[in-house]
């Protein structure tokens, strides 16, 4: 068994991840944190969510940090306002037993902008921010980032596959010059292949992580074949037997979330959706409610669910199947995290069978045929 010791972390950050309960490296951890802290080079890791990436680049960024310095040494580009809030406050929880101070501020939409210059007006050592806001923040001038030594990717193909291809371009050229870039990916599309081309060394180190399983091996995959004005009969069926347990049910289109939830809590059901057109406000009070357990089901689209990290949800529903074979792994992946077991639950229709057929050859997973 690996420590966070042997890997090279310094005894006040094993004490802070200690009492986070994480004693043990995940494989992600132990291939990348030695290579980071003895290193001062490009590296690309290939990993999916929920293996712990945010420590395998946060602990070498931290070590990395003078904190005797004033200014911002390491940015950290992540998807969403949720992923880059949960960065923040896990850099900050690891650095509890640290003397010196680091200072770490979260830049995204959604908040008004001058109360994030604000806090950047104060001491910053590292910065996680979406690409857009980030983005603005430069254009105004308010943000300084010459002196960065590293520069993080994280989720780097979901930032694509949300439209941040112009941006994560310009804060690359905006940022090149001796900073090392760490690119972290679930997927390699081409559009990731020319970023690496384009702005990393050729020698850069690859880690991919169990590259084979595509898909979490705690996930229990099943389907039930039925028609579209069945479904949610087969939904309340589901809900009924899991009277305690928490978990999300995907929808393609807005409108299908909003129909859906109506429908499930004119049932009686402790339901709340979660789509694009909501105000971030009433978005931030769901996801209180679903995380603090006073919500028992969140119906969400798949752009609304990227980074919600729940802990304990025991099943996903896939109220239709996904357009892109990726989405299934971002769906499903959603439960059974930190080694728990989960359901994902596919509700597909007679003529979808070969569809399913083509995510179990690709994904390399089994689905059984389920009866409610």
């Amino acid at each position: 068994m690996t420590t966070f010791t042997a890997l090279g972390v310094r005894k006040e950050y094993v004490k802070g991840l200690k009492e986070l309960g994480i004693t043990t490296p995940t494989e992600v951890q132990q291939e990348t944190i030695p290579y980071l802290l003895e290193n001062n080079s490009d590296f690309i890791g290939l990993a999916q969510t929920g293996t712990g990436k945010t420590a395998a680049y946060g602990l070498p960024i931290l070590h990395k940090i003078d904190a005797s310095k004033d200014n911002v040494q390491a940015l950290i580009l992540s998807p969403t306002r949720e992923l880059v809030q949960q960065i923040k406050k896990q850099l900050f929880k690891f650095t509890k037993y640290v003397n010196d101070k680091i200072f770490v501020e979260a830049v995204y939409g959604g908040e008004k902008i001058e109360r994030q210059i604000n806090n950047l007006k104060r001491t910053t050592h590292i910065i996680v921010a979406t690409p857009g806001r980030l983005i603005d923040l430069i254009e105004r001038g308010d943000v300084d980032l010459k002196n960065i030594k590293t520069l993080v990717l994280d989720e780097a193909d979901e930032m694509l596959s949300m439209g941040f291809k112009l941006e994560l371009n310009r804060i690359l050229k905006y940022t090149s010059g001796t900073r090392k870039t760490w690119l972290f990916s679930a997927t390699m599309p081409d559009e990731i292949r020319s970023i690496i081309k384009k702005y990393m060394n050729a020698s850069a180190k690859q880690v991919e992580v169990n590259k084979n399983v595509l898909v979490n091996a705690n996930i229990t995959h099943q389907f039930v074949t039925t028609t579209i004005p069945e479904k949610t009969d087969v939904i309340i069926k589901f809900l009924e037997k899991r009277h305690a347990e928490r978990g999300i049910i995907f929808s393609r289109t807005k409108a299908g979330a909003q129909k859906l939830t109506k429908e499930l809590q004119q049932d009686g059901f402790s339901v709340e959706a979660l789509e694009g057109d909501m105000q971030q406000k009433e978005r931030d009070k769901v996801m209180r409610a679903f995380k603090n357990g006073n919500l028992q089901v969140l119906v969400s689209t798949d752009v609304s669910a990227r980074g919600i990290d729940v802990q304990n949800l025991a099943f996903v529903i896939h109220h239709q199947l996904p357009e892109q074979l990726e989405y299934y792994t971002h769906r499903s992946g959603r439960t059974a995290r930190a080694g728990k077991r989960g359901i994902s639950l596919a509700l597909i229709l007679q003529n979808e069978r070969s569809r399913l057929a083509e995510i179990e050859r690709t994904l390399q997973i089994q689905f059984s045929e389920i009866s409610i």
